[in-house]
């Protein structure tokens, strides 16, 4: 079997590694063996904080709408009841940036929500 000389190749491989390590701190930067562990750390938990960030966003987005909603007398959980008994089709993003940037839209929303329950 012939002699494979990897040295370009490797070279580049490494290289590739410590460039995307390049932020870290201290030996975490500069050393390969350190820097491909970090950069494998770092990739899992950027893949689990993606996840975390959607969680903490709709939570976010629930406390905003419940807030609002108990100003006009109403709970978060009859107002979202209210929407889907009234098939008002809006997402808790969308009706939080009402909530906070259109007071008067989101009450009159929550009025003909309260109207039907009651």
């Amino acid at each position: 079997m012939t002699r494979v000389k990897r040295g370009s190749v490797a070279r580049k491989y490494r290289k590739n590694i410590l460039d995307s390590a390049s932020g870290f701190r201290g030996a975490h930067s500069e050393l390969f063996r350190t820097a491909n562990q970090r950069r494998a750390k770092a990739l899992a938990c950027a893949s689990v904080d993606r996840n975390n960030r959607k969680r903490a966003f709709r939570r976010l987005w629930i406390a905003r709408i419940n807030a609002a909603a108990r100003r006009d007398g109403i709970t978060y959980s009859s107002a979202i009841h209210g929407l889907y008994e009234n098939q008002i089709s809006l997402n808790r993003k969308t009706l939080a940036q009402i909530a906070t940037l259109d007071a008067y839209c989101f009450s009159m929303l929550i009025r003909k929500v309260s109207n039907r329950i009651n």
